[in-house]
């Protein structure tokens, strides 16, 4: 037979893809997801976002990175545990080689040179919104990841990051500080002598760097992002990311050990070079390992077709009569009011698309959210005085304003009395239904998603 690539791409295109009229065996369906996964992960980084974003970030760290180390010097000083900060800082550099040496040294005389009394009020403020720009800079990123387009308030971000900032480092040394003086204890030098316990010892102590880098990443998944991320794909994407992480410091540590070309060339810029290189791969990962953290808690985005999703005209309307008798169906029975995420996983259907019909409703006065994290959708006004027709012309004219308006477009007499008819026969149709209507029609099985 002759060969004919183009057949083939068809056929493993029609096998990845299509949707089948039967449930697929539960090995089947694992193995389509992993490789559409692997599809559409390999077209986010060749798209270019990710790797754009972390460029971003490793200017954002440059310029950062010293006033964040002088926040947590400060406060493990004051605990005096701050000489833990220069083997810390040695640890992460270690694939650079004795460069990494050079840097810490740098880093650390910067960190003792800054002095508050030098500084003043307006420095020390300047430093803190250095440090808390970079966490800010790291959630719209994480944000853009999970698809979210509400970003937390200023005040918000500043009390909640200053606190991690502040209380994180000590949480972290003083775990550290505490597993050492566990294994100072003679009862357990006693029990390491034993063959069994020592080997197992020895195993556990080479997979601790594997289980706090898992830990680290999956902290960060669960905590940045401004929505609830479940704890399931948080680890699976913090043991990817971890994996990929070790893997790529084994890997920078061989080319940094060959990279005297780059001192050639560069003389003393080769460090910088290098440190820069390292913090691009650092957050390339991170941010992979969000995207594979969000792929499988919304498989519904794992599409053939690159690009945001958009609600055709049709789909937004009915969507706008679901989602209303959903959220109307359980504020009645006295339930826990629908998060966007729990509409994104009982309607199958990505967050950013439910976002669009909820938003208008908002705006006009129908819906109205709660103060919860994630905050939960309520009606505002009676149900019964809603009526479909207001919700359909709610999502019909989202968008528009002063700038893009019907009104500010030119029209023929026939082509108004047109619209002027659709409209009220629309109205005579739907005038008389209310959302209370839809929900007395809607069968008690439909909707029972946990919010």
């Amino acid at each position: 037979m002759k060969w004919n690539p183009k057949a083939l791409y068809r056929f493993l295109d029609y096998l990845i893809w299509r949707t089948p009229a039967q449930p697929w065996p539960r090995a089947q369906q694992l193995a389509v997801r992993l490789t559409r996964m692997g599809i559409v992960l390999t077209r986010d980084l060749a798209q270019g976002q990710l790797t754009l974003r972390a460029m971003g970030l490793v200017y954002t760290t440059l310029l950062s990175i010293v006033p964040l180390l002088a926040i947590s010097f400060s406060v493990l000083k004051a605990f005096g545990v701050y000489n833990q900060i220069r083997p810390m800082l040695l640890n992460f550099l270690a694939p650079l080689g004795e460069k990494g040496v050079d840097i810490t040294g740098r880093i650390m005389e910067f960190i003792e040179n800054i002095n508050g009394g030098v500084l003043g009020s307006v420095g020390l403020a300047l430093l803190l919104y250095t440090s808390v720009s970079l966490v800010q800079k790291v959630e719209e990123s994480f944000n853009y990841i999970w698809h979210v387009s509400r970003g937390r308030s200023f005040g918000e971000r500043f009390s909640r990051y200053l606190s991690a900032l502040l209380v994180g480092p000590l949480l972290v040394f003083s775990a550290i500080g505490i597993s050492a003086a566990v294994a100072g204890l003679g009862v357990v030098r006693e029990a390491m002598q034993v063959e069994a316990i020592g080997w197992v010892a020895y195993q556990a102590g080479r997979l601790l760097p594997y289980a706090l880098v898992i830990g680290a990443f999956t902290f960060v998944y669960t905590f940045i992002p401004n929505t609830k991320v479940r704890i399931g794909p948080a680890l699976v994407g913090g043991v990817v990311g971890g994996f990929v992480w070790q893997s790529a410091a084994w890997a920078f540590a061989r080319f940094a050990a060959s990279s005297t070309n780059y001192s050639a060339i560069y003389s003393s810029f080769a460090i910088l070079i290098l440190f820069m290189l390292w913090l691009y791969l650092n957050w390339l990962i991170l941010l992979f390992g969000s995207s594979v953290a969000f792929y499988l808690q919304h498989p519904e985005h794992l599409v053939r077709k690159a690009g945001e999703f958009r609600l055709s005209n049709r789909m937004g309307e009915q969507l706008a009569l679901v989602i209303m008798s959903l959220i109307g169906r359980r504020h009645m029975d006295g339930e826990s009011p629908w998060s966007t995420d729990a509409f994104a996983r009982e309607l199958r259907m990505p967050m950013r698309a439910i976002d669009e019909v909820l938003q208008p409703l908002k705006t006009r006065g129908i819906l109205t959210t709660t103060g919860d994290e994630p905050p939960g959708w309520l009606p505002l006004r009676d149900l019964q005085q809603v009526t479909t027709k207001e919700l359909l012309d709610t999502v019909r004219a989202a968008g528009e304003d002063q700038h893009m308006s019907p009104d500010l477009m030119p029209e023929t007499a026939s082509i108004r009395q047109l619209l002027h008819r659709l409209d009220e026969a629309k109205a005579s149709v739907l005038q008389n239904v209310t959302v209370k209507d839809l929900i007395e029609d809607m069968p008690e099985r439909y909707g029972r998603t946990d919010p």
